[in-house]
């Protein structure tokens, strides 16, 4: 959609003349490193070119007004600057409302209400991180519009307590991270526990990464999300028991192996399997690309996806399906599924040349297989969340 397309939607939507300012905050993919983040783990995400544009301008009282062109149904949303509790009925506005609410609480003068515009083309239910996309392009509004300096990862932390504590998801740190400090052309390798953080270089010359869409509801992501995190707390504990260790990041898989006895639950032993190994594969995928060694890279995305099937138990037959047809295809380096799980994404790095063939094949077998098709897009990696002037996204 053209910045044009968004302007004139905002000064409909809001009955004013009143030229807003344009900012955007971008979705993000993780190549490696699932599930480890709220374990103390490494991640290596990156942002894309698919996110969040929000067009905003400061009012002359105190009401908030917020609209999505991707929920044209649910219209405006509207509440007071000094009424800013979580509300079922505010569905996604909720997300912007919390980032207000919890950038005030932390002593920046946010002294008037604003009209916001919102639209998102990251992709319905595709686990992008569409949520964290949200909380951070409010994050550089605020920081816009009210000349504030806003420590970029205080912001971050803030887009964290937004899902945690105001819209109940416990999810780790890695989706506003990516997000609010994406760079073109590089990932980030994160250590979630220290928040270090490196930016490596993605050189693709004769790849593309391929994100495919299962198309299928998230619905349920979010409770049993918040069930594997569970089950891994109650691992950690009982490692604890002998281990002086704050989180399952700090095992070495042999370290888990000599100690894996003392996790009693045999489901939980498996939930700790997969985060104390993915995170050993987070860290040698970052080698593999130092060493330009694409195949190796490749082959640690499809051990972590066979991970996930079968230790974390978060993938599901629509994203195994489009995982296992992929790694048949000519050309693939690796695939795995992205995000949270039972639905969502995959990615793949695919040679460009074998592109199209890739995405006929995997999308026959997906239709045949699960009754719909699959959508494929290509990811660019882009920024991280900024304010558009005079920018062609």
């Amino acid at each position: 959609m053209s910045h044009q397309h968004l302007y004139e939607a905002f000064y409909n939507q809001f009955n004013t003349t009143t030229t807003p300012r344009l900012f955007f905050a971008p979705g993000r993919i993780n190549l490696i490193g699932e599930h480890t983040d709220y374990n103390g783990g490494h991640v290596f995400p990156a942002s894309i070119s698919f996110g969040t544009y929000a067009l905003a301008t400061k009012r002359t009282d105190n009401k908030l007004r917020f609209y999505s062109m991707n929920f044209p149904d649910i219209g405006i949303v509207e509440c007071e600057l000094t009424q800013l509790d979580y509300q079922p009925e505010h569905n996604w506005a909720n997300f912007p409302k919390g980032m207000i609410k919890f950038i005030k609480e932390s002593g920046y003068n946010i002294y008037s209400g604003m009209d916001i515009l919102f639209y998102g083309d990251i992709p319905n239910s595709a686990g992008l991180s569409s949520s964290a996309s949200i909380e951070m392009v409010t994050g550089v509004i605020l920081e816009g519009l009210f000349q504030l300096k806003i420590d970029r990862v205080d912001m971050i932390k803030l887009g964290q307590m937004v899902e945690n504590d105001y819209i109940g998801v416990n999810s780790g740190i890695m989706d506003q991270f990516a997000i609010g400090m994406g760079k073109s052309g590089h990932a980030i390798h994160l250590n979630t526990s220290t928040l270090a953080y490196t930016y490596a270089p993605i050189q693709l010359p004769n790849h593309a990464i391929m994100i495919i869409h299962t198309n299928k509801s998230r619905a349920l992501a979010d409770s049993k999300y918040n069930e594997r995190r569970t089950q891994c707390e109650e691992a950690l504990a009982d490692l604890q028991c002998e281990l002086q260790i704050e989180s399952l990041g700090e095992l070495s898989p042999e370290q888990f192996e000599k100690h894996k006895h003392l996790i009693r639950n045999n489901t939980n032993r498996k939930r700790a399997k997969h985060a104390v190994y993915e995170n050993a594969r987070t860290r040698d995928a970052l080698k593999r690309l130092a060493e330009n060694d694409l195949h190796g890279f490749g082959k640690l995305m499809n051990e972590s996806h066979l991970s996930l099937q079968h230790d974390y138990e978060v993938t599901g037959i629509e994203l195994d399906t489009i995982v296992e047809t992929a790694w048949k295809q000519p050309g693939v380096i690796g695939a795995r599924m992205t995000g949270a799980g039972f639905g969502g994404c995959a990615i793949a790095i695919v040679e460009n040349d074998d592109i199209k063939a890739f995405k006929q094949n995997v999308n026959r077998i997906y239709e045949e297989t699960i009754g719909y098709q699959a959508t494929f897009y290509t990811a660019a990696i882009g920024d991280g969340a900024r304010e558009i002037i005079g920018e062609v996204i």
